[in-house]
């Protein structure tokens, strides 16, 4: 679906002038998620890429690690009282064997565009066990120039934000910095889920020769989702979370904040920076 944006009557003041106009505006609509026929989650996102998003989602909850551990992604017909198809209510079929997970422990989730997955009972119930510790052997090597340039492309690539400003944006390099893939979303975790469910259902799980870059700041659930995806390095254009920092040092993600410029800060995993330090640049 393309409801990626919409039309509202806005009131524009400039240096007391006052007119009236139309303004686009990022769309925002609920999709519910229901994992074989249950529902599992609600988040705030922009319509688009919703399959790719559940996928990703899923992939983030440990419930997908492989593209044949998904059998179909169907928008749910009849979704409203009236029969409708809103194209808000996904279900996600799994092949048979797939774990799953318990629907009887309160588990289902409401997520917002600003803050993520809220409500989880603990810190233990969100890390979950990757399938894939993060293993680039050898560890994939990034030159701290290379990684400033990131940032610049990642906004030359947002096509949406160019027309709304509203909107958070994560991207996929290679280690030798060719953009790979890139999503936009109102919430930056959706826009993450977008690109690992591309990636799941293209059979490329884990990305373990690949660099997240993520608008906005690391949150705990960002360095989660990049490290149930094999990612092996996170960057983020603003701070990261202490609870990121503590994830990416017990799994051995390279976390980097701040990113702007020629500037950043190294929080964990400085050994797959080609760093230069004062002394042998003197």
């Amino acid at each position: 679906m393309g409801r990626v944006t919409e039309r509202r009557k806005v009131i524009r003041i400039r240096d007391g002038a006052v007119s009236s106009r139309p303004d686009t505006l990022v769309a925002e609509e609920p999709l519910e998620i229901r994992l074989n026929g249950k529902s599992l989650a609600i988040t705030m996102r922009t319509p688009g890429d919703d399959f790719a998003l559940a996928a990703g989602f899923l992939v983030s909850e440990g419930v997908l690690a492989e593209e044949s551990d998904l059998q179909n992604i169907v928008y749910c017909a009849g979704a409203t009282a009236d029969g409708s198809n809103t194209y808000n209510v996904v279900d996600v079929r799994t092949a048979p064997g797939v774990t799953l997970p318990d629907f009887t422990l309160e588990r289902n989730v409401y997520t917002t565009s600003s803050c993520g997955l809220c409500g989880k009972a603990s810190l233990d119930a969100v890390r979950t066990t990757a399938r894939w510790p993060i293993a680039d052997t050898p560890p994939v090597r990034v030159d701290p120039e290379l990684l400033a340039g990131f940032p610049d492309r990642l906004r030359e690539s947002q096509r949406v934000f160019d027309r709304t400003g509203g909107l958070h944006a994560a991207a996929l390099f290679s280690e030798e910095g060719e953009l790979l893939d890139i999503r936009e979303d109102v919430g930056r975790h959706n826009a993450v889920d977008k690109l690992v469910g591309r990636a799941l259902q293209s059979g490329d799980l884990p990305l373990s020769r690949t660099i997240l870059l993520v608008s906005g700041r690391a949150s705990f659930e960002l360095a989660q989702k990049a490290v149930m995806a094999g990612i092996p390095v996170l960057a983020a254009v603003s701070a990261p979370s202490s609870l990121a920092v503590d994830l990416a040092a017990e799994t051995g993600l390279t976390l980097v904040g701040f990113l702007r410029g020629s500037s950043m800060n190294v929080y964990a995993g400085e050994h797959r920076l080609a760093l230069r330090t004062a002394a042998a640049q003197a």
